[in-house]
């Protein structure tokens, strides 16, 4: 699977934003689904998709917010799920699949960063619960809208911070490990990584698709609220005053260059017959060497680029699956 990870000239570049990527882009007809699109980079993959004519989709717990965020937008449905709720993620996929529609673009930007020890009412760890097992219930869910798409995109936002962990598969939810919350981090983006390779692996001969992504270091999205501010100047993300520093080609973007690698998976014609890959900065990224696994921190986020060959291992995207379809 890793063989295809590495560039193909998109054309594109760090600074490239969402207009950019989604110029001459027709959508009209299509139906998206984007979890976490009231919130900092979902909100503008909404707002571009919509833009472009897809009909779109936002699942919330939180309904007020979510219309309070989406205001203006016409042509937004939004519908109740929660990805910390495995109910409420059936019942979304029913009330969908109930519809007879396609599902062309699936976009998942919910998660969570770096938050203190919590679980789910299943005793998952609240970080691999959210950014990755809801979402694997998701797909999974909703794969015949998927299959019916006839051309399906399945888009993953991972991280750059999933060179913090590899998933540990004996002990995903830190029950025989003392927590660490970026480990935490990293493991549920590493799955994001892994399980896109998945999707990809058993979707494509359906004409499902699907990639995972870095959107780059965007301060003002609620993501990194339990990142304290020291830790935030002293790796170059924000000035000494507090202000977000403004740097795509060290990966610190503004929203609209955040969001421009999602929509890039989720609807460029350049990816046509390409998928299980990982992309960053408006392209499929490199493989990164082995050797930057070692002391991570967060002033390497602006340096180091690529996927960690750990995030790309056909045996752990398998195991992964198993893991995953055993817990869910």
């Amino acid at each position: 699977m890793a063989t295809e990870q590495g560039p193909i000239g998109s054309g594109f570049t760090a600074a490239s934003t969402t207009e950019d990527v989604i110029k001459g882009i027709d959508l009209t007809g299509k139906t998206a689904i984007v979890t976490g699109g009231y919130s900092g980079i979902g909100t503008e993959t909404v707002r571009v998709l919509r833009a472009a004519g897809a009909h779109v989709i936002v699942p919330t717990r939180n309904h007020e917010k979510a219309a309070e965020t989406l205001a203006g937008m016409e042509g937004i449905q939004v519908e109740t799920m929660d990805l910390l709720d495995p109910a409420s993620i059936d019942e979304f996929a029913r009330t969908f699949l109930a519809t007879g529609s396609p599902l062309h673009i699936l976009v998942n930007s919910a998660g969570i960063m770096a938050n203190p020890l919590t679980f789910d009412a299943r005793g998952y760890e609240s970080q691999f619960a959210t950014n990755h097992l809801g979402h694997f219930q998701l797909v999974s869910r909703l794969w015949p809208a998927l299959r019916r798409a006839d051309g399906a995109r399945v888009v993953s936002v991972s991280s750059w911070g999933h060179r913090y962990s590899d998933v540990h598969f004996d002990d995903p939810n830190f029950e025989r490990r003392k927590y660490a919350p970026f480990s935490a981090y990293g493991q549920s983006r590493s799955a994001n990584i892994l399980f896109a390779l998945g999707v990809d692996e058993r979707g494509r001969r359906d004409g499902i698709r699907a990639f995972a992504l870095h959107p780059g270091g965007i301060v003002n999205t609620g993501l990194g609220k339990h990142v304290p501010v020291d830790a935030l100047r002293t790796g170059g993300i924000i000035d000494e005053n507090g202000a977000p520093i403004i740097d795509p080609q060290h990966g610190l973007k503004t929203l609209l260059q955040g969001a421009a690698t999602s929509v890039w998976c989720a609807t460029s014609p350049r990816l046509e017959g390409l998928g299980g890959v990982y992309c960053e900065d408006v392209e499929v990224a490199p493989l990164a060497p082995d050797d930057q696994a070692d002391s991570v921190t967060l002033a390497d986020s602006l340096t180091k680029r690529g996927v960690m060959p750990y995030a790309v291992d056909p045996e752990s995207v398998e195991r992964l699956w198993k893991l995953s379809e055993a817990l869910v």
